[in-house]
């Protein structure tokens, strides 16, 4: 059985104790940075950025079981990219911890948010579009994005209020919330047999 000299015994104590410093601070190298890159932001963006990476990991995975093609990964890791930017940018501009729904879709998927697609050379920023989405701006990440904010139904309630709109029913006039004068809110309780 090999024994060691007590030279020997303390250069191993060394080297033991010089790796686990060194994984120490790499780790809490690695650590930092991954939370330094989020840090400037509260709770909501911090998720929403997660939710962004998650999004990227699932991306790049499904890319390395070629369950995708090359097309269709270049464009979705771009479109989160640029997701990515308009979030950063827009907490950066406002100063507050909270996101709207984002969409961001390129010239030729205009059509799956408006029914008919409008010219993006009409785009203004901060313009209100159907009623239902706020354009928000061009990202430019491999390709052009072009980004919308999805209105919260209170802020399309507002509008179409200020606009003299009132929402109706099919069937006639109808009350704030689309139902009939008279109608109850809930419905009836329904009896149990005993």
């Amino acid at each position: 059985m090999y024994t060691l000299t007590s030279s020997g015994r303390f250069l191993f104590a060394v080297s033991i104790v010089l790796a686990f410093g060194g994984i120490g601070v790499a780790q809490r190298s690695l650590g930092t940075s991954m939370s330094d890159d989020n840090s400037d932001f509260g709770p909501v963006v911090r998720a929403y950025l997660g939710y962004l990476s998650n999004e990227q990991e699932v991306v790049d995975d499904r890319n390395s079981r070629r369950e995708i093609t090359v097309a269709y990964y270049r464009r979705n890791s771009n479109r989160i990219r640029a997701l990515r930017q308009m979030a950063i940018r827009l907490v950066r501009q406002s100063g507050n911890d909270y996101l709207p729904e984002l969409e961001a879709v390129t010239l030729d998927e205009l059509g799956t948010l408006f029914e008919k697609p409008p010219k993006p050379t009409a785009f203004r920023a901060n313009e209100i579009l159907t009623n239902k989405l706020r354009f928000l701006g061009e990202v430019h990440s491999g390709e052009v994005f072009y980004l919308f904010a999805r209105l919260d139904p209170y802020e399309q309630a507002d509008l179409m209020q200020r606009q003299g709109k009132t929402p109706t029913t099919s069937q006639g006039t109808g009350t704030a919330n689309g139902q009939r004068v008279g109608q109850s809110a809930t419905r009836s309780r329904r009896a149990i047999p005993q």
